[in-house]
């Protein structure tokens, strides 16, 4: 059984835990970093959590992990220098997830994108129009799959190339995106889309595609970019 998508409630616990470990160290220092209270492999601990948590929760194409590099760039090797800022960082994205705002205008926009398509996707199928159904289908797949890659920070060009579906699709898997189950229903669904593509068209049926859209469908609701 797969687990369950982390919900809002699950990663407010993530940031509160941490903020409030960085202020405990705080109330009990001298000092404005808390460099007497935490040892130098405490704060790069804590550090580290804290842009694990900050990168896993809003992604690495948003405006709180940009604040996170800025601050590692100017930390001058002193994990202490860093976590004021990161427990900054980490209070405002807090803020934000309690307040509703954690989904981006980029996010929502793509959302909606998607949904377009695959309604059109849809309607194709249902009045006999499988192969471009099929095709419509899979290419909002591949779209999907390159804004997963900037969401991951994972290269979408090789060797100044476009990277095809499939190296997206086992990159993405390699980083943790997405399970390897997902992984191999992607690339399932990219094999149909082919197929479709190449007027292979005796290869599949209409309940293939129809399934095809609903997997996507399901795929993209729980990976947005």
């Amino acid at each position: 059984m797969m687990p369950d998508k982390p919900k809002a409630d699950d990663f407010k616990e993530q940031l509160q835990a941490l903020i409030e470990e960085y202020s405990s160290a705080i109330e009990k220092s001298k000092y404005s970093d808390a460099s007497d209270v935490l040892s130098h492999s405490q704060a790069v601990d804590l550090k580290t959590r804290f842009v694990a948590a900050i990168d896993r929760i809003s992604g690495r194409s948003s405006v709180y992990f940009e604040q996170v590099v800025e601050t590692n760039e100017g930390a001058k090797d002193s994990p202490h220098y860093c976590l004021k800022e990161l427990s900054g960082v980490a209070r405002s994205l807090l803020h934000d997830i309690e307040n509703g705002y954690l989904a981006s205008a980029r996010e929502i926009l793509l959302g909606d994108v998607f949904s377009d398509y695959l309604e059109m996707a849809s309607h194709l199928c249902s009045v006999g129009y499988k192969d471009a159904a099929a095709v419509v289908a899979g290419s909002t797949l591949e779209v999907h799959l390159r804004a997963l890659c900037e969401r991951n920070g994972v290269e979408t060009r090789r060797r100044g190339k476009p990277k095809r579906a499939d190296a997206m699709n086992a990159d993405l898997a390699k980083v943790g995106a997405f399970t390897k189950l997902d992984q191999k229903n992607v690339s399932a669904w990219l094999g149909l889309r082919n197929s479709a593509a190449h007027g292979k068209y005796e290869d599949y049926g209409k309940p293939q595609v129809a399934l095809l859209i609903d997997g996507i469908r399901d795929f993209v609701t729980r990976h947005p970019a």
